[in-house]
């Protein structure tokens, strides 16, 4: 089935935390140039500006590193009165660290159900701020449980963030499971899994997905959509929309009142023109996920807080999934090694029917013997057609595995489209046996593992906690077969 797509011409694009991207788009053309920082700040006034009492910003020197607290709602706030919001809640909570004596841009989500004491309404989850009091009763709340120094504050409405998406196109993602739901108690989702193209509303419903899925994993699928999203963006594609994205930007958007001073853009200007070259280091929240909230010890923030202003990479997976999933006992015990079981029947199976479903002679199924141990595959191959941005139609499939933790999904992709964007996150090329392969990292965790074959190329993906360890990624690769 060949997935219904815009025109192929521009590809690079845009998410939710985007305000960087806006920002080091004027800033690429022309830092000096003043006439682009009052566009910009023209632009910012398109939105109302948020009241969130003097004094609670912090200030720095000019080129003095700042942290940034982007919200993702969805509705923009007319004021911070209390009740003023109708019901409406934070659906993202993002810190984002701009230091130009670093090597990266940190970025560390606070999960929406974190258990909080928010000041004077009690305990809490953490998105309840933003109902309660809007931005300025967040900024109170994040700033309590951080114990951080935020300088600014920016809201940005959902809105804002299809139509900045459709605006430049489209963004190449890695999905790893279908993503469904049309029940009136969560949003409309229909997003079958496998590397394809995500535009718009189906981008939206992505990155907001909540249902069967934890906060912890949700955040992680937000920071990854974030890195594949900054990994396809380039200088020239911005340029060429940066007015209609900076109109939408503004128009969806909510600051605080020294981001529409021309001085104040200038300076931010600047460190996210140094940050767009940076790579993006991410800090997975330590924490347990409960029946209710997701709870953190004052010990485990601090170590966030460290590693977040430091810019350190947080070691081992992004967080744990500790909510397991029901399943059978199975009849008899595989043979483990390393955390793998022998899996080869299942895969087997898993490659006729990939056969069965269209892949064949151009698209070679190719299947895993191994597999994690009390993994399942999660219903049969999805065999499709993918257009790249060359605008032509390369046959595709994907293998899908859950491990026995909420939403934790890995998988086997196969496409005949031989230079694929993700590909270009690859840190490391490795000669093991007979094949080369391609390694992309994210800190100490191994994401991906490529390889090319004269016909295509296949790589396994790890889960979005990257909860696979490198030896268990490898050995998965390593044990993929043809029919």
């Amino acid at each position: 089935m060949l997935e219904e797509i815009p025109r192929p011409g521009l590809w690079k694009r845009l998410m939710l935390g985007a305000a960087l991207v806006i920002f080091a788009a004027a800033g690429a053309t022309a830092v000096a140039a003043f006439h682009e920082v009052d566009t910009i700040v023209d632009k910012l006034e398109l939105g109302p500006e948020l009241k969130l009492g003097k004094g609670k910003l912090a200030t720095t020197d000019p080129g003095e590193p700042q942290t940034i607290m982007i919200l993702g709602s969805d509705r923009r706030p007319k004021n911070n009165s209390e009740g003023a919001l109708g019901g409406s809640r934070s659906d993202t909570i993002m810190l984002v660290r701009l230091d130009p004596d670093k090597k990266a841009t940190a970025i560390m989500s606070l999960p929406r159900d974190l258990k909080v004491e928010i000041p004077g309404h009690g305990t809490n989850k953490i998105n309840a701020a933003f109902e309660l009091g809007g931005p300025a009763l967040t900024l109170d709340t994040v700033r309590a449980v951080t114990k951080l120094p935020i300088n600014h504050v920016i809201n940005v409405h959902f809105n804002g963030f299809w139509r900045a998406v459709n605006a430049v196109g489209c963004v190449y993602a890695d999905i790893d499971r279908r993503y469904y739901n049309d029940s009136a108690e969560y949003s409309y989702i229909n997003v079958q899994p496998g590397y394809q193209r995500l535009c718009g509303t189906k981008a939206l419903q992505y990155v907001r997905f909540r249902h069967e899925d934890t906060d912890i994993v949700r955040a992680a699928r937000q920071q990854d959509f974030l890195r594949q999203t900054k990994q396809q963006i380039t200088a020239s594609t911005l340029f060429k929309n940066q007015d209609r994205l900076m109109t939408i930007f503004g128009r969806n958007t909510s600051t605080d009142a020294e981001l529409r001073s021309r001085k104040e853009v200038l300076r931010l200007l600047k460190l996210a023109l140094f940050s767009a070259t940076q790579p993006i280091q991410e800090v997975s929240f330590r924490g347990t996920l409960g029946e209710s909230y997701v709870e953190t010890t004052e010990a485990q923030m601090q170590q966030m807080t460290h590693e977040f202003l430091n810019v350190e990479d947080t070691p081992g997976p992004r967080g744990e999934a500790t909510k397991k999933v029901k399943r059978p006992k199975p009849k008899r015990k595989l043979p483990v090694v390393g955390g793998l079981e022998d899996a080869t029947g299942l895969g087997k199976d898993q490659a006729i029917q990939a056969v069965q479903a269209g892949a064949g002679e151009t698209l070679p199924a190719l299947y895993p013997t191994l597999r994690l141990q009390g993994s399942v595959y999660a219903g049969p191959p999805r065999v499709y057609k993918l257009r790249g941005t060359d605008g032509k139609r390369y046959g595709a499939y994907r293998m899908v595995l859950q491990t026995s933790r909420a939403g934790e999904y890995y998988g086997l992709q196969g496409i005949t489209w031989r230079n694929p964007p993700i590909l270009e996150g690859v840190t490391e090329e490795r000669k093991i046996g007979r094949r080369n392969y391609e390694l992309a990292y994210d800190g100490d965790r191994l994401r991906l593992v490529a390889w090319r074959t004269p016909k295509a190329v296949y790589w396994i993906s790890n889960t979005l906690l990257l909860s696979l360890t490198e030896k268990q990624m490898l050995a998965i690769a390593r044990s993929v077969r043809a029919l």
